[in-house]
This record gives C-alpha cells, sequence and structure tokens, in this order.
C-alpha cells in the first residue's frame, strides 16, 4: 500500500506529517510522491486563514473524483479538520479518515476501520511519539508544547489545537539526541507559544531552563517559534546571551502598533510593553535578527492606527517580516462581533508596509557586507549556479554552486545584498566541516 501526504501551514504542520509519515512506515505503508502513484492521500490543512482552506478545499474536489475513479482512500489532518467548516468539507468530499491536531496515534486504528473513522478528541499520547529522525536531515523540527492559552480575537488556534500541553523535557531532549547522532546540525523548538513551555506542568523546566538544556548537547545551532511577547521574559533573553548555541534569531510577533487595535484583538500587551521587550534583546543582544507578524487592515483599524504601526515599524527596524491582510475566520470573535474592512483598503496599506519592509530589510541586510559566518547549505537555489542556506540570523543567503557542492555547513562571506537575499563566498575549506561550539 502506498500513501502520499500534502501539508500546508505551518512548521508545526510540518512536524505532525512527519510524525504521521513515520507511522505510516512502520505500518509497512510506502511514502510516494505523487497523489497518481498512492492509495492513500492524506491532506495536512491549516485553518488560520483563508487562502489555505480554499485550497484544500480545491485539493478535496479533485481528490473525490480520484476516489470515484479509481477507489482511493482520503484523509485528512490538522486545524481545519477540528472545525465545523472542515467536517462539513469532509463530507461534501467523502473524506473517509478525519483526525484532529490531538488525535494524529489514531491513525493505526484508522486504516484498520472497514468504515468512515473520525477522531477529533485530544490524546495525551501525541506528546509521548518521538518520530524517527528525517532521513539525510541537517535541519528538524521537535514540538515541545502544543496549545494556545491565548484567546486573540482573530485566531482560531485555541480552538483547533486546545489549551497549552507541554511535553516532557525527557522526551524532547531525547528527541534531539537521536536528530544529532543523525547528523542532524539544526533544531527548531516548536509551539504555538514556546517560551509558555513548562508552566502547565509543575516541576518542569522553565523555557530559558531548557534552551539552556538543549544548547549544551551538541546541536551547533538551536533555534525556536513562536513567541508571544508577554511570555518573552528577562530569563529567555539571558539564557540566549549565555547559550553560544541558541541561534540570535528572535521572532515575536507584534501584529500592529496601534493600542487600540491590540486592545481590539485581545493581545495582553500594548506597544509600551513590546517596545520594552525590544529594548531589552536589544540591549542584550545587539547582534540578535528580529522579525515579526503583523496583520493588516484588522476590523475597525483606522489610517492613524496603521499609522501607529509603520512608526513601530520605524522604531524596531525590523529584519524581516512576515505581513498578512485580515482574514476572518468563522468560530473567531473577530468573525463574530466585528465588520471587515473594504478588502482594497487592506490592499492598499498591506502594499505601503511591504514598502516599508523592503526598505528596512535592504537596510539591515546592508550590514551583513563584508562580514564572515556560518551558513547551513541545504540544496540548489531558484537561481540557476547557485546553492541556497540560510545563516544563523535566518537570512537566505545564495553561495556559487561549485564552492558549495555538498549540503553542510560553511563559513561564508558576503559579498552582495538585495532587500532579500544575501550572496556569499565560501571562504577557507571548501569541504564543509564541523562547527566546534565553545567550551561552557
Amino acid at each position: 500500500m502506498r500513501a502520499h501526504i500534502i501539508t500546508y501551514g505551518c512548521q508545526m504542520n510540518e512536524y505532525d506529517s512527519h510524525l504521521v509519515a513515520s507511522e505510516l512506515v512502520s505500518l509497512g505503508w510506502e511514502l510516494v510522491d505523487s497523489v497518481e502513484e498512492a492509495d492513500f492521500v492524506l491532506v495536512n490543512t491549516c485553518a488560520v486563514r483563508g487562502k489555505p482552506v480554499e485550497k484544500v478545499r480545491s485539493l478535496l474536489g479533485q481528490l473525490r473524483k480520484e476516489k470515484e475513479r479509481r477507489g482511493l482512500l482520503i484523509g485528512m489532518m490538522g486545524c481545519l479538520a477540528q472545525l465545523d467548516e472542515g467536517q462539513q468539507m469532509a463530507k461534501k468530499f467523502g473524506v473517509d479518515v478525519l483526525l484532529g491536531p490531538g488525535a494524529l496515534t489514531s491513525l493505526p486504528e484508522a486504516l484498520k476501520a472497514n468504515e468512515r473513522f473520525w477522531d477529533l478528541t485530544f490524546r495525551e499520547d501525541v506528546l509521548d511519539y518521538i518520530p524517527p529522525p528525517p532521513k539525510g536531515a541537517l535541519s528538524a523540527h521537535v514540538t515541545i508544547i502544543r496549545g494556545c492559552n491565548h484567546h486573540c480575537t482573530y485566531c482560531i488556534v485555541p480552538t483547533t489545537r486546545g489549551p497549552e500541553v507541554s511535553r516532557h523535557p525527557d522526551l524532547i531532549l531525547k528527541e534531539i539526541e537521536l536528530l544529532k547522532q543523525a547528523g542532524v546540525v539544526e533544531v527548531t523548538l516548536l509551539g504555538q507559544n514556546v517560551n509558555s513551555y513548562g508552566k502547565d506542568q509543575p516541576g518542569f523546566p522553565s523555557f530559558a531552563e531548557l534552551l539552556r538544556m538543549v544548547g549544551g548537547m551538541g546541536i551547533p545551532r538551536v533555534r525556536f517559534l513562536t513567541s508571544h511577547p508577554v511570555n518573552f521574559t528577562d530569563d529567555i533573553i539571558q539564557a540566549i546571551a549565555e547559550t553560544p548555541a541558541i541561534c540570535r534569531y528572535i521572532h515575536l510577533p507584534v501584529q500592529s502598533g496601534s493600542d487600540r487595535v491590540l486592545r481590539r484583538m485581545a493581545r495582553e500587551y500594548r506597544r509600551a510593553h513590546y517596545l520594552e521587550r525590544i529594548r531589552k534583546i536589544r540591549e542584550a543582544l545587539p547582534d540578535a535578527v528580529l522579525s515579526t507578524d503583523i496583520i493588516v487592515g484588522f476590523p475597525g483599524e483606522t489610517e492613524e492606527d496603521f499609522q501607529e504601526t509603520l512608526s513601530l515599524y520605524d522604531e524596531v527596524g525590523y529584519d524581516q517580516a512576515y505581513m498578512f491582510i485580515y482574514s476572518p475566520r468563522p468560530g473567531t470573535p473577530a468573525y463574530k462581533h466585528f465588520q471587515d474592512l473594504p478588502r482594497e483598503v487592506k490592499v492598499e496599506r498591506l502594499m505601503r508596509l511591504i514598502e516599508k519592509q523592503k526598505e528596512w530589510s535592504y537596510r539591515r541586510n546592508l550590514e551583513w557586507v563584508g562580514k564572515t559566518g556560518e551558513v547551513l547549505v541545504r540544496g540548489e537555489a531558484k537561481e540557476e549556479g547557485f546553492v541556497q542556506g540560510h545563516d544563523r540570523g535566518n537570512h537566505p543567503v545564495l553561495i556559487p554552486a561549485a564552492q558549495a557542492p555538498v549540503p553542510g555547513l560553511y563559513q561564508v562571506e558576503i559579498k552582495q545584498a538585495t532587500p532579500h537575499l544575501l550572496f556569499g563566498e565560501v571562504v577557507g575549506a571548501r569541504e564543509p566541516a564541523p562547527i566546534p561550539l565553545p567550551v561552557a
């Protein structure tokens, strides 16, 4: 039997897809690269914005035709599966297996069933499962906490993934040790609110303590996603500053620069608090690379509110930003109680913010020209004659392919910058070599 997995959404979904793929292999399934080759297609869905939902709807329509033609088994998992919207979609398109984000370990039972199998429970054993290391991978994700206790008015995640539940530190460290033994040189710790780790479990280490533990395991590069400004405490900043393996790339979503909009979003902090966190980060980590998420056109956002977002962008001077037009999601308070803005207003504001982002990204990227740093080369770039990797600050870096013939860690001098890319040349050895860690 052959299976194919299609993944939409965030790194958490990528990790969950890997978890499920390893389960399928252990059950004797062969993983294949296309729908046409597969007997079972499993779609891992995202429900954060409307666009990925529409992609899933279109895909399920295509899969239903395959099912009618040759008896294809269709599965659906992820955040959309947990919602009424997704379940109605599953009924319409004849989905056979439906698993919520907390029920992934029900897959073996689902495949043994001779009838439609749906499981939307939150099973504790999801946190216990340690998937095998991705074959041949140099970087990998490790989930350390699931769910979210914040209730932002635009966000469906607390409904789809439930409350925060931290994973036992022994399981986290065991999984990372297996990744290290398999040759992984970069690990990203994942959670909807990663820096809340340990708060729900008495006796567990704090997130700052976990960072120090993981940073001392011999993995050259450790990252984490995603943080909430309220939970980004001083001890986390200190742990990053004192642990060389922790990459000084900090993604701290602000969503808006306007206190009035932040209040309507129920973001639990205000502009002054956020900027104080940025000040503390800059003070302790002057070389930190900062990125953020911003929602443009939240219901009720005025031009004055948007100007406050632009001014905050200038005050922080982000290296990178992920910017989104507000997308109303059924089941959220904002969808129920707030009136959406006209799309043309949202698009026009997004275009202005993108120009601001390009200006700052180019300015920040120029600061790296002439500097030498560590780049993890992953493979061929879209640009002919180049390979692509990323440095410790998560900047995409292009290198002449002849200088980095195999994936790995290279020391690279940055020669040129654009708003979105750095171009560099390998210095020293042409072959990737282990990067020595500072002795604690």
